[in-house]
């Protein structure tokens, strides 16, 4: 007997981790299906762990996929092969979904525009477009013909708000069953060696290498300026992509920090008002991600889905601007606009000394301030919804299978 085939397309890291999400829900589900996947950008790492075939050509490009941000990181990307790439994958997708029943795409008007173009049924989760960001989503002339032709099935969004603006704009197909981001999120009981009664301080400096690695060494320096001020005791736990474990020796020659094992340490910390020096260290996994967010008081991150799970779970968020390409002060600000109030911006600039001062005043004031930490909780489910939605998106999708 034939099984039925569906071809996964994302245009973005974070849309590879859904599109896995609603892989591993239509697998346990029982369906007899063929699954393939053209990751538009970036390696497609969350395919290959999730053992999804990729039927084409990637290759990360100097971006990091978020070239919007800046002109000239598109040029760059060109430079470095786009136009070359981008025609290929699409070549493979014509190809591919030729011998599918199903197209599922996950992103904005370019994941669109790659589905429509295989002239195969789909079916989008719009990712990239949410009625926080602008107050009413703006879909653009081209996006809404694609999204309203026959050949679209189904568009989930990313929140309630944008489903129900979407509703009221004439896609009555727009629905919101959850995000799959929250679907990962179970902790696996990794001893995270925590000390009891110390809150913990989560640091998420990213996975696009070598942005990531920049990053932890600024999260670095935050670091020792909470040591120094902080009014409570904390400790922290960073979530680390394999790839930048690796780099744990270069990072710590290059903050000034010692590296034993997993664990970075600083000596010598003056604690503010005081003659005495603390030790301060940083214990660093990158197999407890979920862990780590789940045990966490507080998340101090520069970097894209993993501070969407934060919130979701319910967790405040102090976030600094980096040097990019991706985790921008641009970035950061449309991420307040999505996330609401759970994240704080601090600094409109790659982060300085200023800004590591702030940022730390205001890690000691949320970390006291009881009435925000709840509506922090409140708002991750307005902003991100319930677990789930993986399931229910695979079961939509078993109807036309």
């Amino acid at each position: 007997m034939k099984s039925n085939g569906v071809l996964f397309l994302s245009n973005g890291h974070g849309e590879d981790a859904i599109n896995c999400q609603i892989v591993k829900a239509l697998r346990a589900s029982g369906a007899d299906v063929d699954v393939a996947a053209m990751p538009i950008v970036g390696d497609g790492a969350a395919y290959v762990r999730s053992t999804v075939p990729i039927i084409g050509p990637t290759s990360p490009m100097p971006s990091g996929g978020v070239f919007y941000m800046n002109p000239l990181f598109f040029l760059k990307d060109v430079r470095a092969g786009l136009v070359r790439l981008t025609w290929r994958q699409l070549q493979a997708a014509w190809k591919h979904s030729s011998r599918c029943e199903l197209v599922v795409t996950t992103g904005d008007l370019i994941a669109a525009g790659f589905a429509r173009s295989t002239g195969r049924p789909y079916i989008i989760f719009l990712s990239a477009h949410s009625s926080y960001y602008e107050g009413e989503v703006y879909l653009g002339f081209l996006l809404n013909y694609l999204l309203s032709s026959e050949q679209c099935l189904g568009i989930f969004t990313r929140d309630a708000l944008t489903a129900d603006d979407l509703n009221r704009q004439g896609l009555t197909k727009a629905k919101f069953v959850g995000n799959p981001v929250m679907d990962n999120l179970n902790s696996t009981g990794k001893d995270l060696q925590l000390i009891p009664g110390v809150r913990t301080i989560a640091l998420l400096p990213g996975s696009r290498l070598p942005e990531a690695t920049d990053n932890l060494v600024l999260l670095l320096e935050l670091v020792k300026e909470i040591a120094a001020t902080s009014a409570v005791p904390v400790q922290f736990r960073a979530a680390l992509v394999p790839s930048l474990m690796l780099e744990l020796d270069d990072i710590a020659a290059r903050a000034g920090w010692q590296v034993r094992s997993s664990k970075l340490i600083f000596s010598g910390i003056k604690q503010h008002g005081s003659e005495t020096t603390a030790t301060v260290e940083v214990i660093c996994y990158a197999d407890a991600f979920a862990d780590i967010l789940q045990q966490s008081n507080l998340v101090i991150g520069m970097t894209g889905t993993a501070i969407e799970q934060a919130v979701g779970l319910g967790k405040p968020v102090i976030t600094i601007p980096g040097n990019g390409p991706s985790f921008t002060y641009r970035f950061a600000e449309a991420q307040n606009r999505l996330l609401g109030g759970s994240v704080q911006v601090i600094g409109t600039e790659p982060a300085n000394s200023d800004i590591f001062k702030e940022a730390a005043l205001a890690i000691d004031r949320t970390l006291q301030d009881e009435s925000y930490l709840q509506s922090c909780v409140k708002n991750g489910l307005e902003r991100m919804g319930r677990s789930g939605g993986s399931i229910k998106i695979a079961s939509y999708l078993a109807k036309y299978l």
